[in-house]
């Protein structure tokens, strides 16, 4: 190092995946020479993953927007940031003023939740839009675990989190966190975790149609036909019940419905259910009762079961069996959290506790869950005409074109819309269809405390990150971009006007840190508003470089309840009456069908991390995965290009024949497709792959909350080209006898 260099290391969570890694971030004379994991941080305690690294590919990306753009006739100019809002408030007063207020569509993506400001600002501009037409990227991806914490325990945020270093048996459905990290399940080094508890004397069972990388740390890998879960998680409540092993042990004097739940399953015995989900009747019996009997046990599941058309039954189910076998709110079971911010006693219209069914989608009568739609009627809504048609599109921080189903259809919806504007730093898939792109800074240049994510860890942590890079004075972060817009659509005559000035000075004082500071301070380690308390500030959690652990999740019902009763409701009515649709189904399965499932990479996320080479680069990630039970029955060989369709739509790509996913299923990794026309995304081109979302039907759906059914779409496969190629085992062969 040269004498007059200056070193420096900056501490911060990561916060490009749920984990909540710490970092350790050096810059010498203000240029980043290195990111590794911070030891000192109570909760990662130095783990990170290779997306961690990508922190500075974000903030160095040249394709990066810095100010905001007007696409033009002649390409995209750069206008000023006053400019810009003035014209996006004029655009969107005047479509609601020709339409109505729910001409006005939005959606909101993934990456917000990774971002304070904008969760704690953006509700605030959307709330001013007053339009029913709101979607996100949560019922792509999480809604039913919301939807059945809301009908069973009172609060969508009251979601239960598996208590991974204390268990001794863990039940994994259709997750793969050793590669996702753990999604709703906020927990790094989540192999290693897998690993402790087999260290320990414990079980871990995953069952998955695909044997994924989560396999390879885990006692026993089964397979199950994708959709079938919910057959599974009604056998093991059968045999639980039949023979006599459920004990709610405490919960029994504040849990509502568990006769019902007894009836309900008489029918599904393991026998019954067996060809369905191709798991062994004698194997779902041996489980079942190894689940009940283990001291502690913890049933996990995820994408899988999420996004399928008996999702919310699914998460429904697997509360049930923690409940039933006494292990929800139970030491090496499933815990809630009590997180410093807590959502769960935060203001309404930031953290609703949620609502079903208030009013629903105009075209195919979606039931609304906390004031939104389903993301798979967004573009049926913009594409059929009639009153509350929506005619203009604000999007943040999302690319539902590639994370939404049928995203060709997306594609068409949003270039006939009026007018759309993108809270966004790229020129994507999605966004590229804005009239103006408002880009926000980039996760070093702004503070940033995990809100979301603290909600479903599996300790009770804190940890406030601060700003690494300055912005210039020409940039402009979410919660400010979000508050200038709030602004100026308040801003309807002289007295609305100057109360939405007034409005706008204070939130602009207070900002996000204020925000969280009055939370920590109200929060249950906090001062609660007493100056002569010694509780958490912010002040204090600035001070703790590497965070604060509070300990263990520990039990909390009844009283972090939030049913009028207090009482935990086992069988909600709209759940169990959709067990007529699953009865329906036990019926319907056919043996020549070829499903679709998706998959992630650990060096991936979504479609926002495809522009890192360091990510992206190496052998092409975006294959499709098929048995070759199939691939012999479709003539198809390895590295072969096939042709993929659905009802929805027709992709080619190559394929990789491997035992690691079961006979009758296929698999397409989530987030690729960036080989559409007119991007500025220059590395993620040059790796494009192609949409699994274009495949995907946007009409199979979980039919109680309207979530996408991503998993087991209905698919055929193709030989498009007769080149051969051989496998490196193989290949290998031939060069040892060589």
């Amino acid at each position: 190092m040269e004498k007059n260099s200056k070193e420096h290391k900056h501490y911060r969570t990561c916060n490009l995946c749920e984990a909540m890694c710490g970092v350790e971030i050096t810059l010498t004379d203000n240029k980043i020479t290195s990111i590794r994991g911070d030891k000192d941080d109570p909760f990662s305690q130095g783990h990170i993953c290779p997306k961690a690294v990508a922190l500075q590919d974000l903030y160095n990306d040249k394709d990066r927007l810095k100010h905001p753009v007007r696409r033009t006739q002649n390409g995209w100019q750069r206008i000023g940031w006053d400019e810009a809002f003035d014209e996006v408030a004029k655009h969107l007063k005047s479509v609601q003023s020709h339409y109505g207020n729910s001409a006005v569509g939005v959606y909101i993506g993934n990456p917000t939740v990774h971002n304070y400001g904008s969760m704690l600002f953006g509700p605030l501009f959307f709330a001013s839009l007053h339009t029913r037409n709101r979607f996100s990227s949560t019922s792509v991806d999480q809604l039913t675990h919301h939807l059945v914490g809301y009908f069973m325990f009172g609060h969508q945020f009251l979601l239960p989190v598996p208590d991974l270093e204390r268990t001794e048996f863990m039940l994994i459905l259709g997750a793969n966190p050793a590669v996702s990290n753990g999604s709703m399940l906020t927990a790094p080094d989540m192999a290693g975790k897998l690993k402790a508890i087999r260290g320990r004397g414990g079980r871990v069972i995953l069952i998955d149609p695909r044997r994924t990388e989560t396999a390879r740390v885990v006692d026993e890998h089964i397979f199950i036909r994708p959709g079938t879960d919910v057959f599974l998680l009604l056998a093991f409540l059968h045999v639980i019940f039949a023979e006599n092993l459920a004990n709610l042990d405490r919960l029994a004097s504040f849990t509502d419905g568990l006769n019902t739940i007894k009836q309900l399953v008489k029918d599904f015995s393991p026998e019954k259910v067996t060809s369905i989900t191709g798991v062994a009747a004698t194997k779902i019996e041996e489980l079942a009762k190894a689940f009940a009997q283990a001291k502690a046990a913890v049933c996990y599941g995820r994408m899988g079961v999420s996004t399928q058309e008996f999702g919310a039954v699914c998460q429904w189910l697997i509360n049930v069996l923690n409940i039933v076998t006494g292990n929800l709110d139970r030491v090496g079971g499933a815990l809630f959290t009590l997180p410093a911010f807590d959502p769960v006693d935060a203001p309404e219209f930031l953290a609703p506790k949620g609502s079903y069914g208030r009013f629903y989608s105009r075209v195919r009568k979606l039931p609304e869950f906390a004031g939104e739609l389903p993301s798979v009627a967004m573009a049926e809504e913009i594409l059929t005409p009639g009153k509350n048609q929506i005619k203009a599109l604000v999007t943040s921080a999302g690319n539902p074109v590639l994370s939404t189903p049928n995203g060709q259809q997306l594609d068409k919806a949003f270039a006939s819309l009026e007018f759309m504007v993108s809270i966004d730093f790229y020129i994507n898939e999605t966004t590229r269809h804005a009239n103006i792109i408002l880009p926000p800074t980039s996760s070093l240049e702004h503070d940033n405390y995990d809100v979301g994510f603290n909600l479903l860890a599996i300790k009770n942590v804190a940890k406030y990150s601060p700003t690494l890079f300055e912005p210039t004075d020409d940039r402009r972060h979410d919660w400010q971009i979000f508050l200038e817009l709030q602004t100026r659509m308040e801003s309807k005559g002289l007295l609305s006007k100057t109360v939405a000035s007034i409005k706008k000075e204070v939130m602009n004082r207070l900002g996000p840190a204020g925000m969280l500071d009055l939370g920590l301070r109200v929060g249950p380690y906090g001062t609660k508003l007493n100056p002569l308390s010694n509780g958490l500030t912010l002040h204090k959690l600035k001070e703790s470089t590497h965070g604060i652990s509070f300990g263990h999740l520990e039990p909390s019902l009844p009283k972090r309840l939030r049913t009028a009763s207090k009482c935990i409701k086992l069988a909600p009515e709209v759940l169990v009456q959709d067990l007529a649709r699953v009865k329906e189904k036990l019926l319907s399965k056919k043996d020549d069908e070829l499903l679709l499932i998706g998959r992630r990479h650990l060096s991936s996320n979504n479609s926002w991390l495809h522009n890192s080479l360091r990510l992206v680069k190496g052998r092409s990630k975006c294959v499709l995965l098929i048995n070759p039970v199939d691939a012999l029955k479709r003539q198809v060989v390895d590295g072969q290009t096939v042709a993929v369709s659905s009802r929805v739509g027709r992709i080619e790509l190559s394929i990789e024949i491997s035992d690691e996913i079961m006979p009758g299923v296929v698999s397409i990794p989530h987030g690729w497709g960036h080989n559409r026309p007119n991007l500025q995304l220059s590395v993620a081109q040059e790796h494009a792959g192609v949409s699994l979302n274009d495949l995907t039907d946007e009409l199979a759906i979980d039919a109680v909350s309207g979530s996408a059914a991503f998993s087991g779409v209905l698919v055929e496969v193709k030989a498009v080209s007769h080149k051969v190629s051989y496998s490196r085992d193989l290949v290998e062969s031939l060069k040892a006898s060589d």
